[in-house]
């Protein structure tokens, strides 16, 4: 199902690669509460979608049906049931993921500085920018050098 570039978007991003087996279950539950996922009775015209193991993305939209206060509750509690069910952490936002030759890594705060400050991340580095708001900045804005990030700001 293909959604217009505006539809509003959450990435949660795993402490931990999720293993094949993992990532094919946690596709199904996504696909299961998108289902049934509702904003004030109304069914919000959702999907979701592991990426590369390790993301867990929602997208809506929102031109049918809004995505209410409750209905974003209703998201997170959701994705805290999976953290404990597979034993990750998806609410760390200073858990920077970044890509290293073909795989994807992911380091917290201080270790992402020390591997900056060792050369490991360059300015061409790839990194994952979890702000992406929508589907246009997912496509776009998503995955991009370090040096156009603001991770650049942050640790630059």
């Amino acid at each position: 199902m293909q959604f217009p570039e505006h539809s509003r978007v959450w990435i949660y991003q795993s402490n931990r690669q999720l293993s094949d087996a993992e990532t094919i279950d946690i596709q199904k539950s996504l696909t299961e509460f998108t289902n049934i996922w509702t904003a004030h009775n109304n069914q919000l015209k959702a999907t979701a979608e592991v990426r590369y193991n390790r993301f867990l993305i929602l997208i809506v939209d929102e031109e049918a049906a809004g995505a209410s206060g409750c209905s974003i509750d209703k998201s997170v509690r959701f994705m805290q049931q999976l953290e404990r069910q597979y034993n990750i952490n998806l609410f760390d936002r200073f858990n920077m993921a970044y890509r290293s030759g073909g795989e994807i890594l992911s380091a917290n705060r201080n270790e992402f500085e020390e591997l900056i400050k060792q050369g490991d991340i360059t300015t061409d580095t790839i990194v994952f920018n979890n702000l992406a708001q929508n589907v246009a900045e997912l496509n776009t804005k998503w995955e991009v050098p370090f040096k156009d990030s603001w991770h650049a700001r942050v640790f630059g």
